[in-house]
């Protein structure tokens, strides 16, 4: 079929963008084969009311909580854990540091965007940080305006003493990763850049010139550790892991099976859970971000969506079984690295209470239930869906339980997103964030499931591209709670195998069109991301018409 382009006035900006609705032809690359887990956005039911928070620093290890890993399956020896210090950036244009933490304080210095500071403590209510310079206190900055990151002092050798760092074999500087920590919010997107090696290099410098700070990528079990328990092929993931750490971008690993694979060596969860554990240890001994490891993997995602049966090995969803689980994978990627930050799986949106389903509400207070009430060696973060399917993204999730228009139920809307905040608040677990492992809106107009929240509803490509904008911009005003939001998503080149882009409900979620590596074809998202982005760093988009 023809490649056609049409040109349309972008709304609420006063350019135009060329989209090429391309069905081309493109052939697997010989790399293996297979194709990558997508996300699954679907429906999701009513929980609890809403939620306010204090802002917090990124999720922390708790060291003293950790037991000993599964066997780790490889003969790389783990360095010794680099000295880290704590730094806080100005995220604002201006930050007033004051005399005391309160805005009675005397302004003692005006520091700029992308200043840093030495992290030395914090208020009691977590709205201050004490912040020192050259080895001396200086004063106090508001917490919302600041960002808190890690970085290596220096790395101690076996025997305790300060060594230099040695070169990496891969990834950049040894040692001298992107660290381990989320702004509130902290902005990324889903990539598939598995197994297209041509288009790798390209997505990944697509995502930064966005000002995208972190890549969701999937690490399939199968893709790994395939072949049987033990056999691990690192081929591709070391290529993806070096690739994006060499771009500064942090990853998030999502770990989990394909649910439609059959006889897999390791059965099916939850009876797979050791030997998961083992795996989820040998990819965070492998990349552990010390220094003279392969690379970095800052974060990871611990299964998806096991409230459908499906992802359950076709048993009913079980909070406790997953809890099992879910604890069995934090405490080998913990013993691996410390640092890492572990995000509990993210939940299908359904309404649907049976053998085959249970609503997200009910299925993490049941799993904060077989946790004691307490996540502490379960979860740094709690992951959670936020598809906004008919409704903007202020919407009230009230006003989409009430109006038929916008589905019938509060998880129809992006703010639902509260709704489990309130589940978190419920069991007094309001130090941790929320990670917001996929959201965004489709404009489909072709798939019956799906095109009465796309196109049937009015949204089309730069209805999408707004709503994303002001997604971001809400819960930067309203979730000091959230961390990492991965926008779904970039595109899937697989997606044009059979010629026709189209067919493909992922397809319409993008917020790019698949494009060869010959060829950068636009959505209006992309574009207003990327304006967005690097303005909030005080920058342009390179890709703005308007420049």
């Amino acid at each position: 079929m023809g490649a056609s382009m049409r040109v349309t006035m972008l709304k609420q900006r006063s350019f135009t963008i060329a989209v090429l609705m391309l069905a081309a032809t493109v052939f697997l690359a010989a790399c293996g084969g297979g194709d990558e887990p997508t996300p699954t956005p679907t429906k999701t039911p009513m929980a609890q009311a809403e939620a306010t928070a204090t802002p917090t620093l990124a999720p922390v290890a708790d060291a003293g909580a950790q037991a000993p890993a599964a066997s780790a399956p490889t003969n790389t020896p783990v360095p010794p854990a680099p000295v880290i210090e704590k730094i806080a950036r100005v995220a604002v244009d201006q930050l007033n540091v004051r005399s005391e933490p309160n805005t009675a304080g005397a302004v003692v210095r005006l520091a700029n965007n992308g200043e840093t500071f030495t992290l030395l403590d914090q208020s009691d209510d977590g709205q201050w940080l004490q912040l020192g310079e050259n080895g001396a206190p200086l004063g106090w900055g508001a917490a919302e305006f600041m960002t808190v990151e890690e970085r290596v002092v220096q790395t101690p050798t076996s025997g305790g003493d300060a060594a230099s760092p040695t070169s990496a074999p891969a990834g950049g500087v040894a040692g001298n990763f992107a660290p381990a920590t989320m702004s509130s919010p902290d902005y990324g997107a889903q990539v598939f850049v598995w197994w297209r090696e041509e288009i790798r290099d390209r997505d990944l410098d697509l995502m930064k010139e966005a000002g995208f700070n972190w890549i969701k990528q999937a690490f399939s079990w199968e893709s790994i550790e395939g072949a049987g328990r033990g056999q691990y092929d690192w081929s591709i993931a070391d290529k993806v892991v070096t690739h994006a750490n060499d771009r500064d971008l942090k990853i998030l690993a999502r770990l989990s099976l394909d649910p439609d694979l059959q006889g897999f060596w390791a059965g099916d969860p939850p009876t797979n859970g050791d030997a998961f554990a083992e795996y989820a240890g040998a990819l965070a001994a492998r990349y552990n971000c010390q220094a003279g490891a392969i690379g970095c993997i800052q974060a990871y995602q611990i299964w998806n969506e096991p409230n459908l049966a499906r992802e359950w090995g076709g048993k009913r969803p079980n909070p406790a079984e997953y809890v099992e689980f879910l604890g069995k994978a934090y405490r080998a990627i913990k013993a691996a690295n410390p640092n890492a930050i572990v995000i509990s799986a993210g939940m299908a949106p359904t309404g649907d209470n049976n053998d085959i389903a249970m609503p997200d509400d009910i299925f993490y207070d049941q799993m904060y239930q077989a946790m004691g009430g307490s996540s502490d060696g379960y979860f740094d973060a709690l992951g959670v869906h936020g598809a906004g399917y008919a409704a903007p993204p202020e919407l009230d999730p009230a006003e989409a339980a009430s109006n038929p228009k916008y589905g019938g139920y509060r998880f129809f809307a992006f703010r639902h997103v509260e709704d489990i905040r309130a589940i978190m608040e419920k069991y007094g677990d309001t130090a941790k964030k929320i990670v917001l492992l996929e959201f965004g809106w489709t404009f489909d107009p072709a798939n019956d499931a799906y095109k009465w929240h796309g196109a049937e509803a009015g949204i089309d490509m730069f209805v999408q591209a707004d709503y994303l904008v002001r997604a971001y911009k809400y819960a930067a005003a309203n979730w000091p709670w959230v961390g990492l939001m991965s926008v779904l998503t970039m595109p899937n080149l697989d997606w044009l195998n059979d010629g026709n882009g189209s067919d493909e409900e992922q397809y319409w979620w993008a917020i790019m069109e698949p494009s060869t590596i010959d060829a950068k074809e636009w959505r209006p998202a992309y574009i207003e991301l990327c304006i967005y982005l690097n303005s909030l760093r005080g920058q342009r988009c390179i890709y703005d018409p308007n420049q």
